[in-house]
């Protein structure tokens, strides 16, 4: 009897795997059942069924489930960290500017990401050693924004903390919203929250016009 020719591998079954290569299919498929499903209730073979690969090819590309969720949250942290150094370095031309900035652009990053991801920062294997890179880079994510808080009038020093830890906690929480008013664009959402950012950093206030300049300044800073 001749041997039996290999099964083929399974078709993709998402449109982002079909367009994208090995790695990112893999990517894209772990969000999209990690946010839905559950992390601790998907597999890599389940994740490498939705990718269209076979679980031999997952493993070619990270070598656990773990290594594929680490590298989904550095993702969403890592080029939000390297604007925010750059922001940073740049001089200020109004107080409140870069900070706008900043959750403009993070808040672009998040939503234009794989699914939810912001909901994996709460999953309880998040707190163990595997993904201490992660959590270093997140909080080297909010001294940042700390840092941008500085600037601002009428914010004392005893509250940059609190204040950064919720104002990237309004940039964090944006997609879960956003995806329940999907009526309104990207962009919309990201100036509406970079406004809602000041007016809650602000200490003493953000008037319309006061923000109105502030954002003026942070389009510049944009580039």
């Amino acid at each position: 009897m001749p041997p039996a020719s290999p099964s083929p591998a399974p078709s993709p079954t998402t449109a982002v795997a079909r367009g994208a290569d090995g790695r990112a299919q893999v990517l894209a498929a772990a969000a999209e059942l990690f946010t839905r499903d559950g992390y601790a209730a998907t597999t890599t073979r389940a994740v490498a069924e939705r990718a269209g690969l076979r679980q031999s090819t997952l493993y070619h590309h990270f070598a656990s489930k773990d290594a594929i969720l680490a590298t989904l949250l550095e993702g969403t942290v890592t080029p939000a960290l390297a604007h925010a150094n750059r922001l940073l370095e740049t001089a200020e031309p109004v107080p409140g500017a870069r900070l706008w900035a900043m959750v403009h652009f993070d808040t672009g990053l998040l939503l234009g990401g794989f699914s939810n991801l912001g909901a994996l920062y709460l999953l309880p294997e998040v707190r163990g050693e595997r993904f201490a890179d992660f959590r270093q880079l997140r909080c080297e994510l909010g001294a940042a924004y700390r840092t941008l808080l500085t600037g601002l009038d009428g914010l004392p020093a005893s509250e940059l903390t609190l204040r950064g830890e919720l104002v990237l906690g309004l940039v964090e929480g944006t997609v879960a919203v956003s995806r329940q008013c999907s009526e309104h664009a990207t962009e919309t959402v990201c100036l509406a929250v970079a406004d809602a950012a000041l007016r809650l950093a602000c200490g003493a206030g953000c008037p319309p016009e006061r923000l109105a300049a502030i954002r003026q300044a942070a389009r510049g800073l944009s580039g």
